[in-house]
């Protein structure tokens, strides 16, 4: 059966496959058939979006097939995705669509979908959707009982909600640099810092609807690290475009990247007990030695955070995340929230006194993204062959070779005992590997 969603929901180029005007009717139209089977009342549907120029029209499109049917949208405008799964987890709402492409360009969007467990879509939901989408396309309209669209005063309650979680001016007398990529997290993440009693420096806190992401936030820090120097800040911390990811600069301008959290996350008095966390293929080796040294394991995934998510709902686990920044504390929420892990770092930090936030030693790791303007097999023999060479040059090392679910390119990983190893080999194998992707 056709599965319309990808790894994290549908996304893409707007204006091109599913982000066009019919298919966006067909979708909210789909959606709504599906919350009325699925919660067998009028459906509480909360709408959020980052501040790409595209969610407008994208929301408007799908307000227009949703509201055929009898379902309330609560529309709380510009948000970061895990505000959503706080707002489940408290029962207000039955169900949320995200729109945003996250750490992407402006000019990509996309849709996600949680249910009223603050989780992703499960694999039958998402064929029984597509399957809806492609049944409503071209199908008449119906104009029976129609839907109600109210405005949500969501922000406000997400703010409420975060600040909650933590103890009054804890961050009193600390200096903290806040990136917000000119994404959702541009007017809450200054109000919560603030509100818990932090001195804030904010920078890319500026959107224009064309600026989220660009040269700015988790996946670009030299702004962030050398605001964080310039102001003799005690800390830095930048979110994506939708703030489900936080990368930390520390008071040196010393990147902290995911791994480096989840680290730090362990001495937290709530997490110090944790004897499992759940990371991916990317972990750093070093993390895993230093868990092996604290009589710890970490257990792997594949790359993304619903495998992350998975593996820790299997088990039982409260604690896993990415390399790349998306940390899950699922005793809070079952999501990665940029915001409350780095107020829950400062937690830890505030405790040890560990401001220069030494976390373990690193294996040196090279990370490429090689366009990738299609696809290949990457069981070809030729490519099969290079990428076992490339393993017989790091010896005992690490490397990983994959298709991002969220972009269009190639990632290559190594990790070696020595960094040149690493750098020499990553390169040497993208310049093989490119002519096939072109």
């Amino acid at each position: 059966m056709l599965n319309l969603f990808g790894t994290d929901g549908i996304r893409g180029p707007f204006g091109t496959g599913l982000l066009v005007h019919e298919k966006l009717h067909a979708m909210g139209k789909a959606l709504a058939l599906w919350a009325l089977k699925r919660y067998q009342h009028n459906p509480r549907i909360l709408i959020i979006h980052d501040t790409r120029n595209s969610c407008a029209l994208i929301k408007a499109y799908l307000k227009g097939g949703l509201l055929q049917y009898p379902v309330s949208i609560f529309d709380g405008s510009i948000l970061p995705t895990p505000a959503a799964a706080h707002f489940m987890r408290d029962n207000m709402l039955d169900c949320a669509v995200i729109i945003s492409a996250s750490h992407n360009v402006y000019s990509d969007n996309g849709i996600k979908i949680i249910d009223n467990k603050a989780g992703k879509l499960s694999l039958d939901d998402e064929l029984f959707i597509s399957s809806l989408i492609v049944e409503q396309l071209g199908a008449i309209d119906v104009y029976g009982e129609c839907g109600r669209d109210t405005m949500f005063d969501a922000q406000s309650r997400y703010i409420e909600q975060l600040v909650r979680y933590f103890s009054a001016a804890f961050l009193k007398n600390k200096k903290i640099v806040i990136d917000c990529a000119h994404g959702a997290t541009f007017k809450v993440a200054p109000a919560i810092f603030s509100a818990l009693g932090a001195d804030i420096v904010v920078i890319n806190d500026t959107p224009d609807g064309y600026n989220i992401n660009k040269n700015c936030g988790a996946l670009v820090l030299q702004s962030l690290q050398q605001t964080v120097v310039a102001t003799s800040a005690d800390i830095g911390f930048a979110f994506d475009g939708d703030g489900d990811r936080v990368i930390a600069v520390n008071n040196k301008g010393c990147i902290k990247n995911g791994d480096d959290i989840l680290a730090l996350l362990l001495t937290h008095s709530r997490y110090n007990t944790q004897t499992t966390i759940v990371g991916t293929l990317m972990t750093n080796c070093g993390l895993e030695q230093k868990l092996i040294q604290s009589n710890k394991v970490l257990l792997r995934t594949s790359v993304g955070d619903k495998f992350v998510l998975q593996e820790m709902q299997q088990r039982g686990l409260i604690i896993g995340g990415e390399q790349s920044g998306h940390i899950i504390l699922s005793d809070v929420v079952s999501t990665g929230d940029g915001i409350l892990v780095a107020l829950t770092v400062l937690e830890a930090l505030v405790a040890t006194d560990n401001w220069d936030m030494n976390s373990f030693e690193p294996y040196p790791q090279v990370l490429l993204n090689i366009p990738a303007p299609r696809t290949v097999a990457l069981t070809d023999a030729c490519i099969v062959d290079y990428i076992a060479a490339a393993q017989q040059e790091i010896g005992n090392g690490r490397l990983i070779v994959r298709f991002s679910g969220t972009e269009p390119v190639l990632r290559i990983m190594v990790e070696a005992s020595h960094y040149d190893t690493a750098y020499a080999v990553a390169h040497n194998l993208a310049d093989k590997l490119t002519p096939f992707l072109v």
